[in-house]
């Protein structure tokens, strides 16, 4: 799926007071957390009269900073006021914060994260130690098959910390190669009393392109205790409602050509190629020079309205000082609605001229292409609507018992769900097409920052609603379910003088269940239907498309002048109610698509663990150990809905249809796998302040859901050689990586310490696609058949597909599929006699191939004495021994692991006497993103975000904040700088408001 566009804001701010959160964080994995420092109030509540209390900003970070200094093995935190102190639209923008994090956005805002290199895919979120369901829709190809979570769909309002475990250990659940994430949410015994918070405050986004710019956010919390501190209730919950456009220039490219091809799509050799009335290439691309050539290009503008409600509800019971019991619900609901207006061109690549850039891998400088009179191309104009919600809840419950001697017992479960669906009788991804057909000439200049879509129509095709005609459409329709049942038992025993300092184990059973499906209604009259008189002209408002489109620099003139504001709803209804375009909907009335791929997954993971703590001495500072060892076993059933084929018809020449009967069947198949994973954590001092590291563990990320599902699907049209299929895999072996993590710190100050830190892994397992021959369904073949042998024979060899045709049928009238009004048979059916299609199955496949990744991280936090000052800076360098190389075709096969890039960030802050600032900086290096037959880059970006607050009276305090404040834009390559698939204007946010706390 491409990025995925799932817009999502929070800022952390507003949350339920940063006092209050902190001080009711609990160790999400008891034997697990690090230490956890004392937050600022409870510091305060504990001081001697008289002593000096840091709070804020910097009690925040020194929280933080123990976490780190404390734990054992490669861990990083943030502190509920850490997050709310930075100027953070969601969770996903406050852990880029983190040495080697960095995130991937979506409509401008934080959506999933990136760990030294690893994608979404390869990290896992925990929610109070607990695996999550994750769920979204994916994009407009297929059904929905990530396993990556969305942070856009957790607001941080209600969120006591985040732990991020980048090395592996024995008593964490699997899943994440490039890290574990654990989100912490509050306990109200962790701190007792009544406490409250309540927040509320404005955001105005400068991205509107009409209508509404400022919208509310709300948030509150509220936290007490009963019976002597026996019994306490929390209750948190917040409110936002964001409205926000985007405007996005997309283009497709045509697989890379050698500069020696002379086919269609290529450019032409010389002025007397078959395509003729060439008009010029300039610096066209030689013989072994790589190019790709664009076929289609457009600008969108989206406009969109998201609303997300996020609550908590805990409840403990403390019947005696030994015994806890916890019971929590959590829900979170992101609800989308969406209208995208297109407008744009698409190539035939007959008469073209260009001009092209250097290679070995070339790229164009313009592309154009021209059209006479009568052809009739078409400006193509589109319009969307969509309206998805995705809901997660999570109910949760938590026995915890210190028994005598140092005994610990623990018993956890929890049933969590997350579902993505479509709210609108539409569809998750549509495109309703128009067009203006009588386009002279277009051209995609690729020279400015954003490329210029220029075009010149012929009188009368002016680019007015008048002229406007429907044409060709698509209702894509998603859904994904994913179901999480876990429960757990964890034990230890803490030994009070001996060489061993505790002794852990546990054993998990994880349930997975996943259902994703998808279908789609397309109608491919893009020669256009109704006539421009009987297309009313109020469906099309005409807009200013430079306007809209402001933000990045455009060089160059003739950018298209105008786009459409379509009524997308009013266009369906009109044309549903003259073509019936939607007639084979799910339910009538609606355009949902039924499914014709629908699959479920379920995983059964059993994982005992066992691990032991040791201190001890070397030279004069202690040490120390911490030895796992885990295993896992998971089980895999994946049944998958596939039409079932009964038959093919030959329809003449090559062409062969596949028939499907009125049935579908689920096809089940299974599979299994087991890892031993151990983990080894060794820490020491040499001196005083100074923390040495090394850590080796082993890890593992399952499978996407795309390559586990079952069942075959088949590609039509056969042909007399052979068709082609896919099938999912369920046998596939997870990810697995051996890593390697050393580490320097030097804590100098309470909040100020500087490190340096090495890690390398080694990741196998990976999933290649492989082919195999064979027959499907028993499927046969007229065409190769007997009686199409003897009517060749018969005819001769001059004779036409129809004369073989109506020989058969007249002979063997049983084999008839159907004749035309002149009795002209129109197909065959094949018999049982006729021989065997065979069928190119496309696999997936763990391939032998390995990948190292290996970097280094460097970390800096300082406070400038009692100044008030202070800065936070890291760097993170990422490597790997693959890569894509730009100057080979596609027909070389290539390896190469996505996602590698150095990341930095810089915070300066202020805080000191209630007035607390932030000047934030992050940026990202530019990094393979994706690669098929090509690849797909995303340029470098960086961003500047900005936030202060100051307390006017105790409990009250008013903030603002500002998010990307320079408007940096964002923007992606294929295998030159200049083939651009994707340019869009970044845009400021800013906000301010107000919270009070009790």
């Amino acid at each position: 799926m491409k990025a995925s566009r799932k817009p999502a804001y929070a800022h952390l701010m507003l949350g339920a007071s940063a006092a209050a959160l902190a001080l009711t964080a609990q160790q999400a994995v008891a034997q697990e957390a690090a230490p956890q420092a004392a937050a600022p109030q409870a510091a305060a509540d504990s001081d001697p009269a008289g002593a000096i209390v840091v709070t804020g900003i910097r009690a925040s970070l020194k929280s933080s900073l123990n976490i780190k200094r404390q734990g054992i093995g490669v861990i990083d935190a943030i502190s509920a006021e850490d997050i709310g102190k930075f100027p953070d639209t969601n969770l996903a923008e406050s852990l880029q914060r983190i040495t080697g994090v960095s995130i991937d956005r979506a409509n401008g805002e934080g959506s999933t994260v990136t760990v030294r290199g690893f994608g979404p895919d390869y990290n896992l979120v925990l929610l109070n130690g607990r695996q999550m369901p994750a769920s979204s829709l994916g994009g407009s190809s297929g059904a929905p098959a990530s396993r990556s979570f969305d942070f856009a769909n957790l607001a941080s309002e209600g969120i006591a910390g985040v732990e991020v475990y980048k090395s592996g250990r024995a008593s964490l659940a699997t899943g994440g190669i490039g890290s574990v994430i654990n989100i912490k949410t509050p306990r109200p015994l962790d701190r007792p009393g009544l406490h409250g918070s309540i927040g509320a405050k404005a955001l105005y986004d400068t991205s509107v392109f009409e209508g509404q710019k400022v919208k509310p956010e709300f948030s509150g919390v509220i936290s007490d205790t009963f019976a002597d501190n026996r019994i306490g209730i929390s209750i948190s919950g917040s409110y936002q409602d964001r409205r926000a456009s985007q405007a996005q220039f997309n283009a497709g490219w045509r697989e890379g050509y050698l500069g020696n091809e002379n086919n269609w799509g290529s450019l032409p050799v010389d002025a007397n190629d078959w395509r003729g009335n060439f008009d010029k290439t300039e610096n066209r691309p030689g013989p072994n020079t790589v190019y790709q050539v664009t076929q289609n290009a457009g600008y969108d503008f989206t406009t969109f309205r998201r609303e997300r409600i996020n609550g908590q509800a805990v409840v403990q019971v403390k019947p005696t000082d030994t015994l806890v019991a916890t019971v929590d619900y959590t829900f979170s609901q992101n609800t989308i609605d969406a209208r995208t207006n297109s407008i744009g061109v698409w190539f035939n690549h007959n008469q073209t001229s260009s001009s092209w850039t250097d290679g070995p891998a070339a790229g164009p400088n313009f592309y154009a292409e021209s059209f006479g009179p009568n052809e009739g191309k078409d400006l193509a104009i589109t319009g969307a609507v969509a309206a998805n919600r995705s809901i997660n809840r999570s109910i949760g419950g938590n026995l915890k018992w210190d028994g005598p001697g140092g005994l610990r017992l623990e018993l956890d479960g929890h049933h969590s769900t997350a579902e993505s669906k479509p709210t609108s009788p539409y569809g998750t991804g549509i495109a309703v097409g128009s067009a203006i057909y009588g386009v002279k000439n277009q051209k995609v200049d690729f020279t400015s920052d954003m490329p210029v879509i220029s075009v010149e129509m012929y009188p009368g095709a002016e680019i007015n609603a008048a002229n406007i005609r429907p044409a060709g459409n698509a209702f894509r329709t998603a859904y994904m379910r994913d179901e999480i049942n876990e429960v757990a038992f964890r034990g230890g025993y803490d030994f009070d003088a001996s060489f061993i300092d505790s002794l852990d184990f546990g054993v998990t059973y994880t349930e997975n269940k996943v259902r994703s499906a998808f279908g789609v209604i397309q109608n491919d009259t893009w020669g256009g239907t109704l006539s421009k008189a009987d297309t009313p002209d109020e469906l099309y408002t005409i807009r200013d498309l430079p306007n809209d489109l402001k933000g990045m620099n455009v060089s160059g003139n003739g950018i298209i002048p105008s786009y459409f504001d379509i009524n997308t709803p009013g266009l369906i209804n009109l044309l549903n109610d003259k073509l019936g375009i939607c007639g084979n909907a799910q339910t009538a009335g609606t355009c949902l698509a039924k499914f014709d791929r629908d699959r479920t997954i379920r995983e059964r993971t059993f994982a005992p663990y066992i691990q032991t703590t040791h201190t001890f001495d070397l030279g004069e500072n202690p040490a120390h150990l911490r030895m796992g060892l885990r295993y896992e076993k998971t089980k895999v059933d994946s049944s998958a809905l596939v039409p079932v084929p009964t038959g093919t018809v030959w329809t003449g020449g090559n062409e062969t249809a596949i028939i499907y009967g009125t049935e579908s069947s689920f096809v089940t198949r299974k599979g299994e796998y087991e890892n031993w994973l151990p983990a080894i954590d060794f820490d020491m001092s040499p001196f005083k302040n100074f923390k040495f590291r090394a850590s080796y563990s082993h890890t593992i990320t399952r499978p996407d859901y795309n390559s586990l599902q079952g069942g075959t699907t088949l590609d039509a049209p056969i042909r007399i050689g052979g068709s082609t299929g896919a099938s999912g895999n369920p046998n596939l072996l997870p990810y697995k990586s051996k890593g390697v993590d050393i580490s320097g710190e030097w804590y100098y100050g309470p909040t100020s310490y500087i490190s340096v830190g090495f890690f390398h892994k080694v990741v196998k397992n990976y999933i290649n696609q492989t082919q195999v021959n064979q027959p499907a369904f028993g499927l046969t073949n007229a065409a190769a058949g007997d009686r199409a042998k003897e009517a060749r024979a018969a005819l001769g060899s001059d004779a036409t597909a129809q004369q073989i045709l109506n020989y058969i049928g007249n002979k063997y009238p049983q084999t008839v599929a159907g004749r035309d009004a002149n009795n002209n048979v129109t197909g065959v059916k094949s018999l049982a006699d006729d021989p065997l299609v065979n069928f190119i199955v496309t696999q997936p496949t763990n391939s032998d191939q390995r990948a190292r990744i290996w970097g280094w991280e460097f970390a800096i936090q300082h406070t400038f004495w009692n100044t008030g000052f202070g800065a936070i800076v890291n760097y993170t360098v990422v490597k790997s021994d693959t890569k894509f190389d730009n100057a080979k075709r596609y027909t070389v096969p290539q390896f190469a692991v996505t996602g590698i890039s150095n990341s930095a960030n810089a915070v300066l802050y202020y805080d000191k006497k209630g007035l607390q600032a932030r000047v934030a900086y992050n940026w990202r290096a530019g990094f393979l993103s994706g690669y098929g037959f090509d690849p797909y880059y995303v340029n470098p970006y960086g961003q500047w975000d900005v936030s202060a607050s100051y307390e006017i009276k105790k409990g009250v305090t008013v903030f603002g904040e500002g998010i990307n404040i320079t408007n940096a834009d964002r923007k992606g390559h294929m295998r030159n700088d200049q083939t651009v698939f994707f340019a869009a204007p970044g845009y400021a946010r800013w906000a301010a408001g107000a919270r009070f706390t009790f």
